[in-house]
């Protein structure tokens, strides 16, 4: 399973919920008992479970569960802070060998997980055994994100990126819908997948997320996070070009944050796919 840094997974799955759930109406979380959140990273999607699950009375119980202990202290932390009824837990666990006993939960649930497993039918699988009654997947389809921007080069370096990125790392992070593929092959029944579109929008006046995420770009950074897999796709120097290319887009993003001009919208398309345990 690939390893991610806890302020990488705060950037991606920031706000993502933030504008609306609507997305997580198949899930039927005003019913649920006891919720599991596989791979739950700092636990955004854990906290946004409670808060849907707290209406039913007793409260239900959420539990995120990951691997690494380092995100888990920082979910715990956050976890501290936020405001439900519902109760709320953390356990160390992988996905694929799950540290709760079978039809322990009524819903087990995962947010850009599957995407990178190498074996995704191996959690599913893992995940029917553990729940009662539904399993579900939110997973982006990165090869589907579109960015616009005002700065030219933005949109053409973001697409040129992607396509190495998507070429070069080792699990499959455009899933997309074929995680209908992998709910089939662990027996799982009534699935259903709905697709949605999250707009992620940097406008005046620039939060200071939005502002690190520029000098990100400007410092060339963030490709950094990426350079093993758009090494593997393309070359040393390919990559060294495209890094100095997106430097200097990032820094005529600076320029124009500066000025109060840039504004940018990175649309990511994500599918979510429910289905019955048998």
């Amino acid at each position: 399973m690939r390893r991610f840094s806890a302020e990488y997974l705060e950037h991606t799955r920031r706000g993502m919920w933030e504008g609306g759930r609507d997305a997580l109406a198949d899930l039927a979380l005003s019913s649920r008992e006891r919720v599991l959140d596989v791979g739950c990273g700092t636990g955004e999607l854990t906290r946004v479970l409670a808060a849907e699950a707290a209406a039913r009375d007793p409260p239900a119980t959420v539990v995120g569960v990951d691997a690494d202990p380092d995100l888990l202290s920082v979910a715990r932390e956050a976890e501290r802070g936020s405001e439900t009824d519902a109760r709320i837990g953390y356990l160390a666990g992988d996905a694929t060998r799950l540290p709760v006993g079978g039809d322990a939960v009524d819903l087990a649930v995962c947010q850009a997980l599957l995407i990178n497993l190498p074996d995704p039918t191996a959690a599913v699988r893992e995940f029917a055994r553990v729940s009662s009654d539904l399993v579900a997947a939110v997973e982006p389809d990165n090869a589907d994100v579109r960015v616009a921007s005002t700065v030219d080069a933005e949109e053409r370096l973001e697409r040129e990126a992607r396509e190495a990125y998507v070429a070069g790392v080792d699990t499959d992070v455009a899933l997309g819908d074929r995680v209908r593929e992998a709910f089939d092959a662990a027996g799982i029944v009534d699935v259903r997948t709905r697709r949605y579109v999250h707009e992620k929008r940097t406008e005046p006046p620039y939060a200071e997320p939005a502002l690190r995420s520029a000098a990100r770009k400007a410092s060339g950074a963030g490709l950094a996070d990426h350079r093993e897999e758009l090494v593997a796709a393309t070359s040393e120097n390919a990559y060294d070009d495209l890094r100095g290319r997106w430097r200097e887009m990032g820094r005529e993003a600076v320029d124009q944050m500066e000025a109060g001009e840039y504004e940018r919208v990175e649309y990511v398309p994500f599918d979510v796919t429910v289905g019955r345990v048998k």
